[in-house]
């Protein structure tokens, strides 16, 4: 296997992760702003109904066939709902009530430790020193933003522990989202978008949230689209291809983009620590970028359903069609895999899920 052809996946992957990052990162500071015009439930509800409904009409207009789960994955795709998609933006909008927009964009940096910490320890997801080095660096950007300028100046640390437990509440959703990662992306993000959106949606007016004017309900759902809908999207796509450690450190970005954000939105000064940050940040990401993990490895026979290329790069999908497929063309359909066992360089993904 030729080095360009293994890595085009995982170039896939790695773009889409820092897509999926800037989009969550501005997210944060919108969302602030709207928040002088929603109550903190409500505006969740509004924020993920947008993505939920924004990705619908994607796909209608699209022509996208309807999926269907394989057995058994509904339960871990109902769970990521409720904990990424009912939790998680309640506590953010909670939070982000009490703290500054710049202070919430970086706390986020929380949600790539945790989602690694947890695909490492419960998932048992292979980590090396490189990563491990390259999410550190990542980590410590974030924490020259945010300390002790940004947290140090008030006693309440509420909005700070309510971000953070968001954070734990997306990690959760992250390692869950992974096992349904090779359903069509648009639509389990959409999936999550509607149900959440619309559970929160009606305990927000449960409680007595007043419905805002129509132009924050059009802004917030807008915001929503892009910071949740495409941005899960997307996020998705990388878990197929990364798995989720990785996926979560490359997502781990998200606080600058959030934070250079707040910074234009609300006229706060470039700062030493954010561009030493950017230098941190920019240290992790390429350390990832280095990694090259190969070794001896066996695949066991499975059969599933996800979009895949046929051609010399990719040894894994050698499988005979009805009809005509020409070398190097995208498509989908169920296929098995025979018992395969050979050495290159790959990633954690849907295909490489072994032990070490």
């Amino acid at each position: 296997m030729t080095s360009a052809g293994r890595w085009a996946p995982a170039s896939r992957g790695i773009a889409a992760a820092l897509a999926a990052a800037m989009l969550f990162g501005a997210g944060t500071p919108l969302a602030k702003l709207l928040l002088a015009h929603a109550s903190p439930w409500l505006l969740a509800a509004l924020l993920y109904l947008g993505s939920g409904t924004g990705l619908w009409l994607f796909r209608l207009l699209r022509g996208k066939p309807r999926v269907t789960l394989p057995r058994g994955q509904a339960r871990w795709l109902a769970a990521a709902v409720v904990a990424g998609g009912v939790c998680g933006p309640v506590l953010l909008m909670q939070g982000l009530a009490l703290t500054t927009a710049s202070t919430s964009s970086l706390l986020l940096n929380a949600e790539g430790v945790l989602t690694a910490l947890i695909a490492w320890i419960v998932f048992r997801e292979n980590v090396d020193k490189r990563i491990a080095a390259g999410m550190l660096a990542i980590v410590a950007g974030g924490l020259v933003l945010a300390w002790p300028s940004e947290l140090a100046w008030s006693g309440d640390w509420r909005g700070p522990a309510l971000i953070v437990a968001a954070c734990l509440a997306w990690a959760i959703d992250n390692n869950l989202t992974r096992k349904v990662s090779l359903a069509d992306a648009s639509w389990v993000a959409m999936v999550k978008g509607l149900c959440a959106g619309a559970t929160n949606l009606a305990l927000a007016l449960l409680t007595g949230a007043q419905w805002p004017s129509w132009h924050v309900v059009l802004g917030a759902g807008l915001v929503g689209f892009a910071s949740y809908g495409v941005s899960l999207t997307l996020f998705v796509v990388a878990l197929r291809e990364l798995g989720t450690a990785r996926t979560g450190a490359y997502f781990s970005v998200a606080p600058f983009f959030g934070a250079v954000l707040a910074i234009a939105l609300l006229g706060d000064a470039v700062t030493t620590p954010l561009v030493a940050a950017f230098v941190l940040m920019a240290v992790g990401v390429a350390l990832h970028l280095a990694e090259r993990h190969a070794h001896a490895h066996s695949h066991s026979p499975m059969e599933h359903t996800h979009a895949h290329v046929h051609g010399a790069s990719d040894p894994h999908h050698d499988h005979a069609h009805e009809s005509f497929v020409a070398p190097g063309t995208r498509h989908s359909h169920p296929h098995q895999h025979e018992p395969l066992v050979h050495t290159h360089a790959h990633f954690p993904d849907a295909h490489h899920r072994h032990e070490h």
